[in-house]
């Protein structure tokens, strides 16, 4: 007796029921099923080839792996164990196949065929194909198929694939062709003797979402002939080809996503492709992060990190007319990290970070432009090389740091920096040679080893408002004739000397003496020879003027000892260091304490200014913030404030006037945290180019520093402004009547002291500014009192008398 087993239950809403049945085959259940019914099928393997025509379920009674369907060798459909041409859904079944010229499953329905919790374990041309339009759902499905490809669409048909597996495929794991359409969420692909996945033709799209590809003999995702693709939160790794390769102009977006532990390239690019990466980790590649070919293929990079190469190679390699574009990326311990070559190819850099470059961070020849804006480099052997005829670029408010040599210009090179600092080269910070060119706008090197810029052979290199400082050689060196110089300044510079008187025209001039070092002899743009002189830093009011200044101001004696005691360590410290001695590094951000009213603001300005003249901030400005330009009203808002207004103040002093304010006593989540840590890190990354003073009164200034563990060592010094004295207060009242040309008589001046002493100095008082509050009072009664004289004197308009008091 043939043992039953399909059970066919009637699901449908049908008017007219029927009795449902048991069969032995499958086949003989789909005959009498009708659509909308169920088949339960009890364990066992059926040696059939199954056509599914109705939009029927198929269900293993006993769930996943206990049915098996394996197509005979003899079977009609070439081969093919599983074929659904309608809305059926098959759920639980294992499929097997053997012929090499067909696919174990064929989906070609347009209605939207479901297989869930099945497996297909084959040995087939592909484990499933979807052809001719076919829609389809694979629902936590697993694909073996080491003879051949694992998935694959084409003919414009559309799957979507949640929680699949495809394993041990022979070719690749995932194919989408021919104007098909791909939907991936936590797919896994591995063990593919191909590509992991694979987009080509004109109309293919794929979006795959949190998806794996690993262990494959290829590249992990290859796109090619115009196909479209993007990955979100995906992981491509430990692949034998590319992680990425990308060609015929195909398109591949990826966000949030991981390329790692792969033997070539992570990405690499040809023919037109284009490639857009945004929050993308890129590390452990043995050739390039990215390897970008031929004119019209691009790339763009956001908020990237590109690390840890395990080969010699450049890890951004840009040529033969291609295009790169990178945005907030980090690029670190790599060989070399971007190389431009070739005319007609570009690099753009915005707030990028290159750090732990063993080589060179930036390399760009053979006619290659590069952009770069607001880049910090940061540890390598060179930060910027230009190496021969047409290759330049445009650089600004870029800074290279601790790096061998800062800029190497060579063999017709010609690129522009403007607003661009070197610091901590221990070789030059600029060196041109060999016909290089290149013009240096508002460039500083400071701190360096060698020269600070070094042109040699005669470079008609263009330098304006350049500054060099703390150069171990000397700020500028120029062994020939030929660089121009305009307004440059350095600190080993002599002073300049005084115009010298006209030369009548019938008397020849002087030869020039010779000039060695800072003082050289140029050619301009008409060929001509003329002298560049280099002049002294400060480029500023010279520091006696302001000290000057400082001491003019009334009261204030052991601020203003402080404050010359820190300019005289800061002094001898710069004579120690040109003699070859260690020099003191003290501590220049300061904490003010102190009522309102003392000063502390004109201070921080004329302190400011006293450190750009003897060349220790390039420009010596202040900016004066308070909580209110620092915090945010939401998340994240309150770092990118305080950033700002760091960068704002970058080369003077910024001045956060009642800083208590970021750290209130029952803050709690208070968003004032958040701009302190920032401010912190950011004293750290750039601790030679702004000046802290933070101020507010004594107490609060105590919790202040508490509040976060990185500010007691790095304010480690406290200057105390005291509350002015009565007297101290007559004296800013005189010199505020001799600013606006009035007189005080004897008579006012000690009804101004009584007043002064006798004032309320409690919450409110607000001392200096109490004293000019008092005087423009006296002014405004001195106006009402003389406007009602006949016939005033300039006596009259001049003198304030004791009635003018408030």
């Amino acid at each position: 007796m043939t043992e039953l087993r399909v059970r066919v239950t009637q699901d449908s809403a049908s008017r007219w029921r029927r009795r449902g049945g048991e069969y032995a085959t499958l086949r003989e259940a789909l005959e009498v099923a009708e659509p909308g019914d169920t088949l339960t099928v009890r364990p066992g393997t059926f040696r059939e080839a199954v056509l599914v025509d109705k939009p029927v379920t198929l269900v293993a009674e006993q769930g996943p792996g206990s049915v098996r369907i394996s197509a005979p060798e003899s079977a009609v459909r070439g081969g093919t164990a599983l074929t659904l041409t309608a809305g059926a859904t098959v759920r639980g079944l294992t499929v097997e196949g053997s012929d090499r010229s067909a696919p174990a499953v064929l989906l070609a329905g347009a209605d939207g065929a479901v297989l869930a919790d099945c497996r297909v374990e084959t040995a087939s041309a592909v484990g499933v194909e979807l052809v001719d339009g076919a829609r389809a759902q694979l629902l936590n499905c697993t694909v073996e198929n080491p003879a051949g490809l694992g998935v694959r669409l084409r003919g414009g048909s559309r799957a979507e694939l949640l929680d699949c597996e495809v394993a041990a495929a022979g070719q690749s794991g995932v194919a989408v062709l021919g104007a098909s359409e791909l939907r991936a969420e936590r797919l896994r692909v591995h063990g593919a003797g191909g590509a992991g996945v694979l987009l080509a033709e004109p109309g293919t799209v794929a979006e795959l979402v949190g998806c794996e590809v690993y262990e494959v003999r290829g590249s992990g995702v290859q796109a090619e002939a115009q196909a479209v693709g993007r990955l979100s939160d995906c992981t491509v790794h430990r692949v034998s080809g590319n992680g990425l390769s990308l060609d015929g102009g195909a398109e591949l977006e990826l966000v949030s996503c991981r390329v790692h532990e792969v033997p070539e390239n992570a990405a690499d690019l040809r023919g037109g492709a284009k490639l857009t990466l945004r929050q993308v980790t890129v590390h452990g590649f043995g050739r390039g992060a990215l390897s970008v070919w031929d004119g019209g293929t691009k790339v763009l990079a956001e908020g990237c990190r590109f690390h840890s190469a395990q080969g010699d190679y450049p890890a951004l390699w840009v040529s033969d007319g291609a295009a790169l574009e990178l945005a907030d990326c980090a690029l670190d311990d790599l060989p070399d990290a971007l190389f431009v070559l070739d005319q007609g190819s570009s690099a753009t850099a915005r707030d990028c970070s290159f750090s732990a470059i063993r080589s060179s961070a930036v390399s760009v020849s053979g006619g290659a432009s590069a952009t770069l804006s607001g880049c910090r480099v940061q540890g390598a052997g060179t930060g910027l090389w230009f190496r021969d005829h047409g290759s330049g670029g445009l650089l600004t408010d870029c800074e290279i740091a601790e790096v061998a040599t800062g800029v190497i210009v060579t063999k017709g090179a010609d690129p522009v920096l403007r607003g661009c600092t070197v610091r901590g080269a221990s070789e030059a910070g600029v060196y041109v040679s060999a016909q290089g060119r290149g013009e240096f706008e508002d460039v500083r090197v400071s701190q360096g080893g060698g020269f600070g810029f070094h042109v040699i052979d005669g470079c008609r290199t263009r330098l304006v408002r350049c500054r060099a400082e703390r150069n171990a050689r000397a700020g500028f060196e120029f062994s020939e004739p030929g660089p121009v110089a305009e307004g440059c300044t350095s600190d080993d510079a002599a002073p300049l000397p005084a115009p010298a008187p006209a030369v009548p025209a019938a008397v020849p001039a002087p030869s020039a003496p010779p000039l060695a070092g800072l003082v050289a002899a140029v050619q301009t743009s008409s060929s001509a020879p003329t002298t560049a002189v280099i002049g002294p830093i400060p480029d500023c009011r010279p520091a006696e003027v302001a000290l000057a200044e400082l001491d003019a101001l009334v009261g204030l004696a052991t601020v203003k000892q402080e404050v010359r005691t820190l300019i005289d360590m800061i002094s001898v410290g710069r004579a120690r260091q040109r003699a070859g001695l260690k020099a003191p590094s003290p501590r220049r951000h300061l904490v003010f304490t102190g009522s309102p009213g003392t000063g502390k603001t004109t201070v921080a300005r004329l302190y400011g200014e006293i450190l750009a003249s003897l060349g220790v901030l390039q420009r010596g400005h202040l900016v004066e913030v308070a909580r209110l330009d620092l915090v945010g009203e939401h998340i994240g808002s309150t770092a990118i404030r305080t950033a700002a207004a760091f960068d704002r103040s970058r080369g003077g002093v910024l001045f956060i006037d009642e800083a208590y304010a970021l750290a209130p006593e029952d803050g709690g989540r208070d968003f004032g945290r958040e701009a302190i840590d920032t401010l912190v890190k950011l004293m750290e990354d750039h601790r030679d180019e702004v000046v802290v003073i933070v101020a507010g009164y004594t107490a609060e200034m105590e919790r202040f520093l508490a509040a976060n563990p990185g500010l007691s060592s790095r304010f480690s010094r406290t200057v105390t402004f005291p509350d002015y004295s009565a007297d101290e207060l007559l004296d800013i009242a005189r010199a505020q009547a001799a600013e606006h040309e009035y007189r005080l008589d004897a008579a006012t001046e000690d009804a101004l002291r009584s007043h002064f002493t006798a004032i309320d100095r409690s919450a409110g008082f607000g001392n200096g500014r109490t004293a000019r509050q008092v005087f423009e009072t006296m002014i405004e009664r001195h106006a009402s009192r003389v406007a009602h004289l006949p016939s005033p004197t300039t006596e009259d308009l001049q003198l304030l008398v004791p009635a003018d008091l408030p």
